[in-house]
């Protein structure tokens, strides 16, 4: 492949950028007019649980009738989800033999494909999408399930680089890729040794990415995390017309599902927001598109704010939806739309 030009190179519109006065960048906002998931997503209709046990077998034990009459799972249940995890990526996407270390996080699925959906739309503002397989995607904390890596090589045959400050975790991804070879050849596994950096020491100095990607650990604390636990716990309890069983430390850390690294750090989303977008400056002309999950809505303005501090040139914020829950995703650029669609064109032509 053809090297881009290297970060110190004076592409048209860079270094006008950081020379001229500081410009207020005002971020283009995508509302989502209905409440559904991407209409490209496979879970656009529920589960079929039918379906599923006939793929995964393992399943079945947890399937029964909820308060209302119909076909599911008890939610509340990290083996059940783990297993009703192992049925979508199978019948679905292909995967087999797909499992994660008891207490590492179980992410629900059809949000996991809505962020790639999005980000494939994001892509194809440059014509890039359409290319499929000649995507690069950097997944920062790509946990134990390496979900983003393992749907976005089988919906859109991507590339990625997939990095973790957790050994384990990554262990566990490779253990994945041993039991699908097809993964093999579209996904490089990097350990983050420094558990305060995020792209530093994974982003080599002659390596470019179209997009990266990240979940970032949402709670300031393991007693945050452990009430947001008990919060989901009642919540699915009282949706089921039951009582919520008494809460003790046993019931919250077999419910809780994942690591620290996975849902907490010190400041929280917010914090980690900020070091991400500070950090990406570095790495401005070596990725397209940074982009993140940002599940608070709070915490969008002072992201806004420092971004303009960074001098991003293009800022998107992209609403999902899974019913009335909101989910938003965060994109930023330090590149022109000329010069992303020049990125564009010389992708498809180093393939």
């Amino acid at each position: 492949m053809s090297k881009f030009p290297p970060k110190q190179d004076k592409r048209p519109g860079m270094t006008q950028r950081r020379s001229a006065k500081k410009k207020t960048v005002t971020p283009t906002v995508s509302k989502s007019l209905v409440k559904t998931l991407h209409p490209r997503n496979l879970h656009n209709k529920g589960y079929d649980f039918t379906l599923l046990v006939q793929a995964h077998p393992a399943l079945a034990v947890f399937v029964t009738p909820n308060a209302y009459g119909n076909t599911s799972i008890d939610f509340a249940d990290p083996n059940a989800v783990k297993q009703l995890n192992a049925a979508l990526l199978l019948h679905h996407y292909g995967i087999t033999h797909w499992d994660i270390p008891q207490g590492y996080l179980c992410p629900p699925i059809p949000g996991r494909a809505d962020y790639l959906h999005y980000l494939a739309d994001l892509l194809n503002e440059n014509n890039q999408a359409r290319a499929n397989g000649r995507i690069r995607a950097l997944d920062i904390g790509t946990g134990a399930n390496g979900i983003y890596p393992l749907l976005g090589i089988q919906s859109y045959s991507w590339q990625f680089v997939a990095s973790d400050i957790d050994k384990v975790s990554l262990d566990n991804v490779r253990k994945i890729v041993e039991n699908n070879p097809q993964l093999a050849s579209k996904l490089s596994l990097r350990l983050q040794v420094n558990p305060k950096a995020i792209f530093s020491g994974v982003i080599a100095p002659d390596e470019y990415f179209d997009v990266t990607l990240c979940n970032p650990p949402f709670h300031r604390s393991l007693a945050d995390a452990s009430a947001g636990t008990q919060r989901k716990l009642r919540n699915l309890a009282k949706n089921k017309g039951q009582r919520q069983p008494k809460m003790t430390k046993s019931t919250v850390e077999l419910n809780f599902g994942g690591q620290k690294a996975e849902l907490w750090c010190e400041g929280g989303e917010a914090a980690f927001l900020a070091n991400m977008i500070v950090e990406s400056k570095a790495f401005a002309a070596q990725c397209m598109w940074f982009t993140s999950l940002v599940s608070k809505s709070e915490n969008l303005k002072p992201c806004y704010a420092q971004l303009a501090q960074q001098n991003a040139i293009e800022v998107k914020t992209i609403e999902m939806h899974q019913g009335d829950k909101i989910t938003r995703i965060l994109a930023w650029s330090f590149l022109s739309h000329a010069q992303r669609q020049a990125w564009a064109k010389l992708r498809e032509q180093s393939r």
